[in-house]
Protein backbone atom coordinates (compact mmCIF):
# COMPACT_ATOMS: atom_id res chain seq x y z
CA UNK A 1 0.00 0.00 0.00
CA UNK A 2 1.29 3.75 -0.99
CA UNK A 3 2.59 5.31 2.21
CA UNK A 4 2.02 8.96 2.17
CA UNK A 5 3.45 11.42 5.09
CA UNK A 6 1.56 14.46 6.01
CA UNK A 7 3.70 16.87 8.03
CA UNK A 8 1.78 19.57 9.32
CA UNK A 9 1.71 21.41 12.83
CA UNK A 10 -2.07 22.24 12.39
CA UNK A 11 -3.55 19.17 14.10
CA UNK A 12 -7.14 19.54 12.46
CA UNK A 13 -5.96 20.24 8.94
CA UNK A 14 -3.40 17.01 9.84
CA UNK A 15 -6.06 14.99 10.98
CA UNK A 16 -8.63 15.76 8.21
CA UNK A 17 -5.79 15.27 5.33
CA UNK A 18 -5.41 11.93 6.85
CA UNK A 19 -9.00 11.00 7.04
CA UNK A 20 -9.22 12.05 3.59
CA UNK A 21 -6.28 9.75 2.31
CA UNK A 22 -7.16 7.04 4.29
CA UNK A 23 -10.46 6.57 2.92
CA UNK A 24 -9.10 6.93 -0.41
CA UNK A 25 -6.81 3.86 -0.32
CA UNK A 26 -3.78 4.74 1.20
CA UNK A 27 -1.68 4.61 4.49
CA UNK A 28 -0.60 7.46 6.15
CA UNK A 29 1.99 8.72 8.28
CA UNK A 30 1.74 12.06 10.48
CA UNK A 31 4.18 14.32 11.80
CA UNK A 32 3.56 17.91 13.21
CA UNK A 33 7.20 19.27 13.08
CA UNK A 34 9.43 19.06 10.70
CA UNK A 35 12.33 17.07 13.02
CA UNK A 36 9.61 14.34 13.63
CA UNK A 37 9.09 13.88 9.80
CA UNK A 38 12.95 13.24 9.19
CA UNK A 39 13.20 10.89 11.92
CA UNK A 40 10.08 9.25 10.60
CA UNK A 41 11.67 9.24 7.18
CA UNK A 42 14.54 7.02 8.29
CA UNK A 43 12.50 4.32 9.91
CA UNK A 44 9.18 4.04 7.77
CA UNK A 45 8.79 3.30 3.69
CA UNK A 46 7.78 6.43 2.85
CA UNK A 47 5.93 6.99 -0.90
CA UNK A 48 5.30 10.56 -0.66
CA UNK A 49 5.66 13.49 1.63
CA UNK A 50 2.84 16.02 1.96
CA UNK A 51 4.81 19.10 3.40
CA UNK A 52 3.33 22.32 5.05
CA UNK A 53 5.47 25.68 3.88
CA UNK A 54 4.97 27.34 7.18
CA UNK A 55 5.81 25.48 10.61
CA UNK A 56 6.86 26.68 13.56
CA UNK A 57 10.94 25.44 14.68
CA UNK A 58 12.17 23.47 11.17
CA UNK A 59 10.12 25.30 8.62
CA UNK A 60 9.03 24.10 5.40
CA UNK A 61 11.75 24.91 3.07
CA UNK A 62 14.51 24.01 5.53
CA UNK A 63 12.90 20.77 5.70
CA UNK A 64 12.56 20.02 1.48
CA UNK A 65 16.23 20.69 2.34
CA UNK A 66 16.71 18.12 4.97
CA UNK A 67 14.52 15.84 2.88
CA UNK A 68 16.47 16.16 -0.43
CA UNK A 69 19.65 14.95 1.45
CA UNK A 70 18.68 12.02 2.94
CA UNK A 71 16.19 10.87 -0.29
CA UNK A 72 16.66 12.67 -3.04
CA UNK A 73 13.79 11.25 -5.06
CA UNK A 74 11.35 11.40 -2.66
CA UNK A 75 8.09 13.27 -4.30
CA UNK A 76 7.18 16.29 -1.82
CA UNK A 77 4.10 18.03 -2.30
CA UNK A 78 3.70 21.57 -1.00
CA UNK A 79 0.90 22.90 0.95
CA UNK A 80 0.39 26.66 1.23
CA UNK A 81 -1.90 29.45 2.10
CA UNK A 82 -2.48 31.14 -0.99
CA UNK A 83 -0.20 34.60 -0.23
CA UNK A 84 2.39 31.89 -0.22
CA UNK A 85 2.23 31.09 -3.39
CA UNK A 86 5.40 32.64 -4.90
CA UNK A 87 7.23 30.45 -1.13
CA UNK A 88 5.81 27.53 -2.79
CA UNK A 89 7.10 28.19 -6.06
CA UNK A 90 10.67 28.48 -5.11
CA UNK A 91 10.23 25.52 -3.11
CA UNK A 92 9.74 23.99 -6.64
CA UNK A 93 12.41 25.07 -7.95
CA UNK A 94 14.21 23.49 -4.78
CA UNK A 95 12.89 19.98 -6.03
CA UNK A 96 9.17 20.05 -4.86
CA UNK A 97 7.01 18.04 -7.22
CA UNK A 98 3.63 20.23 -6.63
CA UNK A 99 2.02 22.60 -3.94
CA UNK A 100 -1.45 22.95 -3.14
CA UNK A 101 -2.73 26.30 -1.42
CA UNK A 102 -5.09 26.21 1.78
CA UNK A 103 -7.96 26.40 1.80
CA UNK A 104 -7.98 22.82 -0.53
CA UNK A 105 -11.00 20.80 -2.23
CA UNK A 106 -10.73 17.15 -1.48
CA UNK A 107 -10.81 16.24 -4.55
CA UNK A 108 -8.28 18.51 -5.96
CA UNK A 109 -5.79 16.90 -2.95
CA UNK A 110 -6.28 13.35 -4.28
CA UNK A 111 -5.60 14.33 -8.02
CA UNK A 112 -2.49 16.51 -6.92
CA UNK A 113 -1.81 13.35 -5.20
CA UNK A 114 -2.60 10.93 -7.94
CA UNK A 115 -0.25 13.03 -10.50
CA UNK A 116 2.76 13.52 -8.15
CA UNK A 117 2.92 9.66 -7.56
CA UNK A 118 2.07 8.60 -11.09
CA UNK A 119 4.93 11.11 -12.35
CA UNK A 120 7.23 9.47 -8.92
CA UNK A 121 6.44 5.91 -10.59
CA UNK A 122 7.83 6.65 -14.34
CA UNK A 123 10.64 8.47 -13.21
CA UNK A 124 11.59 5.62 -11.23
CA UNK A 125 10.97 3.44 -14.14
CA UNK A 126 13.03 5.38 -15.93
CA UNK A 127 15.90 5.36 -14.11
CA UNK A 128 15.48 2.03 -13.18
CA UNK A 129 15.00 0.32 -16.27
CA UNK A 130 17.17 -0.74 -19.21
CA UNK A 131 14.74 1.03 -21.60
CA UNK A 132 16.34 -0.49 -24.75
CA UNK A 133 15.20 -4.20 -23.30
CA UNK A 134 11.65 -2.49 -22.78
CA UNK A 135 10.80 -1.18 -26.20
CA UNK A 136 12.25 -4.11 -27.69
CA UNK A 137 10.22 -6.52 -26.17
CA UNK A 138 6.79 -4.42 -26.40
CA UNK A 139 7.41 -3.08 -29.44
CA UNK A 140 5.38 -6.42 -30.28
CA UNK A 141 1.68 -5.80 -29.96
CA UNK A 142 1.11 -9.39 -28.41
CA UNK A 143 3.35 -9.42 -26.52
CA UNK A 144 1.76 -6.07 -24.64
CA UNK A 145 -1.34 -8.14 -25.22
CA UNK A 146 -0.08 -10.75 -23.02
CA UNK A 147 0.81 -9.00 -20.59
CA UNK A 148 -2.29 -6.76 -20.49
CA UNK A 149 -4.03 -9.87 -20.35
CA UNK A 150 -2.21 -11.69 -17.22
CA UNK A 151 -2.22 -8.22 -15.46
CA UNK A 152 -6.77 -8.20 -15.52
CA UNK A 153 -6.74 -11.63 -14.65
CA UNK A 154 -4.29 -11.90 -11.97
CA UNK A 155 -2.61 -15.62 -13.83
CA UNK A 156 -3.29 -17.10 -16.32
CA UNK A 157 -3.08 -20.38 -17.63
CA UNK A 158 -1.09 -21.12 -21.39
CA UNK A 159 -3.98 -22.62 -22.76
CA UNK A 160 -6.38 -19.79 -21.11
CA UNK A 161 -4.27 -17.46 -22.59
CA UNK A 162 -4.10 -18.78 -26.41
CA UNK A 163 -7.96 -18.63 -25.81
CA UNK A 164 -8.26 -14.96 -24.44
CA UNK A 165 -6.07 -13.95 -27.70
CA UNK A 166 -7.51 -16.26 -29.85
CA UNK A 167 -3.79 -17.77 -30.82
CA UNK A 168 -3.58 -21.12 -32.20
CA UNK A 169 -0.14 -21.19 -33.07
CA UNK A 170 1.43 -22.35 -29.57
CA UNK A 171 4.94 -22.21 -30.79
CA UNK A 172 4.19 -18.52 -31.46
CA UNK A 173 2.85 -17.60 -28.07
CA UNK A 174 5.65 -20.30 -26.21
CA UNK A 175 8.18 -18.23 -28.58
CA UNK A 176 6.34 -14.84 -27.01
CA UNK A 177 5.98 -16.33 -23.57
CA UNK A 178 10.40 -16.89 -23.07
CA UNK A 179 10.96 -13.21 -24.47
CA UNK A 180 8.31 -11.81 -21.44
CA UNK A 181 9.78 -14.08 -18.93
CA UNK A 182 13.92 -13.49 -20.14
CA UNK A 183 13.06 -9.93 -19.90
CA UNK A 184 12.04 -10.13 -16.30
CA UNK A 185 8.25 -9.26 -16.62
CA UNK A 186 6.30 -12.75 -16.55
CA UNK A 187 6.80 -15.27 -14.52
CA UNK A 188 5.16 -18.81 -13.51
CA UNK A 189 4.51 -20.18 -10.37
CA UNK A 190 4.48 -23.81 -9.26
CA UNK A 191 0.90 -24.85 -10.60
CA UNK A 192 2.66 -23.53 -14.15
CA UNK A 193 0.73 -20.17 -13.81
CA UNK A 194 1.78 -17.08 -15.62
CA UNK A 195 1.77 -13.60 -13.32
CA UNK A 196 3.35 -10.59 -13.66
CA UNK A 197 6.32 -9.91 -11.76
CA UNK A 198 6.87 -6.98 -9.68
CA UNK A 199 9.30 -5.41 -12.97
CA UNK A 200 6.39 -6.61 -15.13
CA UNK A 201 3.81 -4.30 -12.57
CA UNK A 202 6.22 -1.22 -12.53
CA UNK A 203 6.93 -1.54 -16.65
CA UNK A 204 3.12 -1.51 -17.60
CA UNK A 205 2.59 1.52 -14.75
CA UNK A 206 5.10 3.63 -16.83
CA UNK A 207 3.76 2.54 -20.49
CA UNK A 208 -0.03 3.29 -19.11
CA UNK A 209 1.52 7.27 -17.97
CA UNK A 210 3.83 7.59 -20.78
CA UNK A 211 0.11 6.97 -23.48
CA UNK A 212 -1.69 9.11 -21.28
CA UNK A 213 0.82 11.98 -21.56
CA UNK A 214 1.32 11.72 -24.98
CA UNK A 215 -2.75 11.52 -25.08
CA UNK A 216 -2.83 14.94 -23.32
Amino acid sequence: MTEIMVVDDDHDLRESMAEVLGKAGFSVTQASRGEDALELLGKKNIDLILLDLVMPGLGGLELLGRIRDKAPRMPVIMITAFASVENAVAAMRQGASDYITKPFRIDGLLAAVGRVLEEARFESCRTSLDLDTVLSCLSNPLRREILAQVEQEGTLRFMDLCRKLELEDHTKMNFHLKILKEAGFLQQDENKLYLLTSLGTQVLGCVRFLMKKLAD
